[in-house]
C-alpha cells in the first residue's frame, strides 16, 4: 500500500534555491572547507544521493541538512527532522514508522510515522548513531527499497523520501565497539559531509556575530553592538560549543541588560578557554555564589572523570551515570576540550 501525501507536522522550513539558502548565511562563507560544502551540495542537488554530516555538536549540521534540502528538487516537499537522541528508546519505532491502534497500551488511534510525513520530502535523522541496535536494523531495511510496516501492523506502506543523517560521534569506534552498524553506515554514507569545528575557521566568526546581532536586534526589538576590539577577541575563543555557543552568546547580548558585560567576559577568555580576573559584581546574590560554586565543582569533577579515561566519553558517561548526549552537553557547556582532538 502507497501512502498519499501526508502533511508534516513541521512545514519545509527551507523553500528556495540553495544559491539564497546558503547566500543568507555567513557559515559558507570565508573559509575553503565551508566554500567545498556548499561545492559539494550544488552538485548533488539534482540526486537522492543518501547524506551523511558528520562534525561536532553545535557546528551548523541541521543547516547544511537544510541546505541540502533546499538545493534538491524536493524543496517545496516537507522536511522533517527526527532526533534520535531526544525520543525514548520504547518510542522511536512508533516515531519513526507509525503504529496502529492497539498496538500497544495508550496507542488509542492510527499514527502515521515520520517517514509519511517526510514522503516526496527529506527526513533529517539526527543523532543517528544514537539509534538502538535493533532499530537499527530495521531502518537498514527500509533504506533498501523505502518499505515498512507500522508497529502493530502487516500492511506495506512505500515511501518516496530522501534521507539525511548526522552525527556528532565517532561511528568508527561505535562500529568498533559494536554499537552502530556496518552494514547501516555504509548505506548511510553515499556522499559524507565534515564539518569543521569553529575554531577550525575563525575567520566566520565576525560575520557571525553580526549575523546573530541583526538577527536578535530585529527580533527583540533592540539595538546592541559590539566594538571591534571585542569581536577580535572573540575570534581568538576556543567556543567548544561551536556555532550554537556563540549564538547563545549574542542572543544573551541582547535580551539581557547585563549582556554586554557577560559577553565582555566571554571575550576576555584566550584559544584555550583560561579566563581573565574579572572583579565580582556587586549584585550578585548568595544564591548566584552557590550556582556559580557548584558549576565550578561540576567541572572539575568532569575534567577529572574525562581524564581518568582518556576522554573515552561512553565510559564516562558509565561512570557518571548520564546519559551520552547529556555528557556532551556537559562538557561543552563546561567549556572542556581534549588534549588533542580528533578531526571529523
Amino acid at each position: 500500500m502507497a501512502v498519499g501525501r501526508v502533511e508534516s507536522a513541521e512545514r519545509p522550513l527551507v523553500q528556495q534555491s540553495t544559491q539564497d539558502f546558503v547566500n543568507r548565511l555567513p557559515l559558507f562563507d570565508g573559509h575553503p572547507r565551508m566554500r567545498a560544502i556548499r561545492s559539494i551540495i550544488e552538485s548533488i542537488a539534482d540526486t537522492d544521493t543518501t547524506v551523511l554530516i558528520r562534525g561536532e555538536s553545535g557546528v551548523g549540521k541541521d543547516l547544511v541538512a537544510r541546505a541540502v534540502h533546499a538545493a534538491s528538487i524536493r524543496r517545496a516537499e516537507p522536511f522533517v527532522k527526527v532526533n534520535c537522541a531526544a525520543i525514548p528508546q520504547g518510542l522511536l519505532e512508533s516515531e519513526l514508522f507509525g503504529h496502529e491502534k492497539g498496538a500497544f497500551t495508550g496507542a488509542h488511534r492510527r499514527k502515521p510515522g515520520q517517514f509519511e510525513y517526510a514522503n516526496r520530502g527529506t527526513i533529517y535523522l539526527d543523532e543517528i548513531a544514537e539509534l538502538p541496535l535493533g532499530l537499527q536494523a530495521k531502518l537498514l531495511h527500509v533504506l533498501q527499497d523505502f518499505r515498512f510496516s507500522r508497529v502493530g501492523g502487516n500492511g506495506l506502506i512505500d515511501v518516496d523520501t530522501r534521507v539525511i543523517a548526522a552525527t556528532n560521534r565517532d561511528v568508527e569506534e561505535a562500529m568498533t565497539r559494536g554499537e552502530f552498524r556496518e552494514d547501516l553506515y555504509y548505506r548511510l554514507n553515499v556522499v559524507e559531509i565534515r564539518v569543521p569545528p569553529l575554531r577550525e575557521r575563525r575567520e566566520e566568526i565576525p560575520a557571525l556575530v553580526s549575523w546573530f546581532l541583526a538577527k536578535f536586534n530585529a527580533q527583540y526589538g533592540r539595538q546592541k553592538q559590539l566594538p571591534p576590539e571585542t569581536i577580535a577577541r572573540l575570534t581568538e575563543y576556543s567556543w567548544a560549543g561551536n556555532v550554537r555557543e556563540l549564538e547563545n552568546a549574542i542572543r544573551r547580548l541582547v535580551v539581557l541588560t547585563d549582556g554586554e558585560q557577560m559577553v565582555e567576559a566571554l571575550a576576555g577568555r584566550g584559544r584555550n578557554g583560561a579566563v581573565e580576573a574579572l572583579r565580582p559584581m556587586a549584585s550578585e546574590s548568595l544564591r548566584d555564589i552557590a550556582r556559580r560554586g557548584a558549576r565550578d565543582a561540576e567541572r572539575k569533577a568532569l575534567a577529572e572523570v574525562l581524564a581518568q579515561v582518556h576522554w573515552n566519553r561512553a565510559e564516562a558517561s558509565r561512570i557518571l551515570k548520564v546519559s551520552y548526549k547529556t555528557l556532551l552537553n556537559k562538557i561543552c557547556e563546561c567549556g572542556l576540550t581534549p588534549p588533542s582532538r580528533r578531526t571529523f
